[in-house]
């Protein structure tokens, strides 16, 4: 995970818009916000995703 990504992550948290588990509603905030990034990371690194929302680790 990129600083870019965790940082995309951060932004979508603060809105308070949705539960950061409701992947869809995620990736339809980060089009329309730009974060491209973030939802090429969530097709294939959604393991890892969940992994930093419940826990803030960031696998290596």
């Amino acid at each position: 995970m990129t600083e870019e990504i965790r940082d995309q992550i951060l932004a979508i948290r603060n809105t308070g818009e949705t539960n950061m588990f409701d992947i869809p509603v995620v990736i339809d905030i980060a089009e329309r916000d730009g974060y491209y990034e973030l939802i090429d990371y969530l097709s294939e690194h959604r393991d890892d995703y969940v992994r930093f929302i419940l826990t803030g680790e960031v696998r290596e």
